[in-house]
């Protein structure tokens, strides 16, 4: 058969056994496919869809279309968390540190920010000196050593994934179900894990904002990782407005070494310590998860979480008086206030558009070839029910460049709603889903 056939069958709405799915990667890796005729597939997958048995065989092909890190001799169930991207989200860079200092074996290999999203990787290089671009040797060996470790792919790793994507964003195929699934599954099954927490956002901050396909997405997820052997829980966690306070890389990460120290914002403490307990349980460290929750709780209470996040930047090349003493962190050089116009509640928060000026201001990136600047950001000082008065601040802006500052001005002061009555509050997390079966619950 030949990729002009599976092009059509796929188009007409017909299925790819394995083995066709296995030729059409190796043939992609070899080079032998066209890009015309790959964005020609893509698009019929993004149109058609893809059963269950054709997203593990993708998510499989692409898996082993390079290596893969080797941590069998590392005692115990390794696992990892993967959240499908926010604003303000900075749970990485609490979680690892966190779980490892309870005893976890953490391989989070990251990404880097684009669009309204931030990156983990971008976050933690705006600690002066701090490398992401280790060997897979040395991602294994800083695993055995200090229980976890932040690294960005490297090129050998899951390489069918990096040839995709590439595409998928240049065709507008990215929002696909099975393509997203096989895209996180194949990067995260590489690290050899043995278990894997999935944080699916939903609302206006998140890359799936309906309820509805926060879920498909998540059952995705979970049904295809346990299918290719990796025990799987997701979280579908609220991201209807930022988590924490903090939008940018260095404010960030100011925001990250005050939770690593006890004294993080209720929302941000919360997801970490959900999240961290499921990791927990999947490494078989905690009964249950109520115990898992405290463990993690205490971990961040006596500073042992701190501890190791610090030998963690120490191993990494980081400048440790940089996060013992956080002015030395980039800084932006001005700042200005985003003022309530009304008094009454903040009813709701545009939180992609918050991120979207964040990166506009320089935050992240519209193509991947831009040039971060780590002091921007923003500082949300009110969240959704709080209480705000006429001239109050809802956001502190911190910005390099005037004419940027100016330019996003109005989606900002767009972004807040302000009402006369206090909205109900939502959870956090609004379902776990969860086995074989995806057995869903609060």
């Amino acid at each position: 058969m030949s990729m002009q056939e599976w092009i059509e069958r796929k188009r007409d709405g017909g299925t790819l056994a394995r083995e066709e799915i296995e030729a059409l990667v190796a043939g992609l890796v070899r080079g032998e496919i066209p890009d015309y005729q790959t964005a020609a597939f893509l698009m019929a997958v993004y149109l058609r869809g893809m059963d269950e048995a054709e997203t593990t065989a993708l998510t499989s092909a692409m898996l082993r279309s390079g290596a893969a890190l080797d941590l069998s001799a590392i005692a115990g169930a390794k696992v990892d968390k993967h959240s499908t991207g926010g604003v303000g989200d900075k749970v990485s860079l609490v979680l690892a540190p966190a779980v490892a200092a309870c005893g976890g074996s953490v391989p989070m290999i990251s990404g880097r920010s684009l669009g309204h999203s931030g990156g983990t990787l971008d976050k933690l290089e705006s600690i002066p000196g701090f490398r992401v671009g280790l060997t897979l040797d040395e991602l294994c060996a800083q695993v055995a050593d200090l229980g976890a470790v932040f690294g960005a792919a490297t090129s050998d790793l899951a390489p069918a994934d990096r040839l995709l994507y590439r595409l998928r964003d240049a065709t507008t195929t990215v929002a696909s179900v099975p393509l997203i699934t096989s895209s996180i599954l194949a990067k995260k099954a590489a690290e050899g894990i043995d278990g894997l927490v999935l944080d699916v956002k939903t609302g206006s901050g998140a890359f799936m904002a309906s309820p509805r396909a926060a879920r498909e997405l998540a059952r995705s997820l979970v049904s295809t990782a346990e299918r290719l052997g990796v025990r799987a829980v997701a979280l579908i966690t609220d991201m209807s407005q930022p988590l924490g306070a903090a939008i940018g890389n260095s404010v960030e990460v100011l925001e990250a070494i005050e939770t690593l120290r006890g004294k993080g914002p209720r929302d941000l403490v919360e997801l970490v310590t959900r999240l961290g307990a499921e990791m927990l349980l999947l490494a078989g460290l905690v009964p249950d998860l109520r115990v898992g929750r405290r463990r993690i709780a205490r971990c961040l209470a006596d500073g042992s979480a701190f501890r190791r996040f610090h030998s963690i930047v120490a191993r990494q090349g980081g400048d440790v008086a940089a996060i013992e003493n956080v002015g030395l962190l980039p800084r932006a050089d001005l700042h200005t206030l985003i003022e309530s116009p009304v008094s009454g509640y903040v009813r709701s928060i545009d939180c992609r558009a918050l991120g979207a000026a964040a990166c506009a201001l320089g935050a992240g990136r519209r193509r991947m070839e831009d040039v971060i600047d780590h002091g921007v950001g923003l500082m949300c000082m009110r969240k959704v029910g709080d209480a705000v008065e006429a001239g109050e601040p809802l956001l502190l802006v911190l910005y390099n460049d005037a004419a940027r500052c100016a330019a996003v001005r109005p989606a900002l002061e767009a972004a807040y709603v302000i009402g006369a009555e206090r909205p109900r509050a939502r959870p956090l997390v609004r379902a776990r889903l969860a086995g074989a079966t995806c057995r869903e619950r609060s």
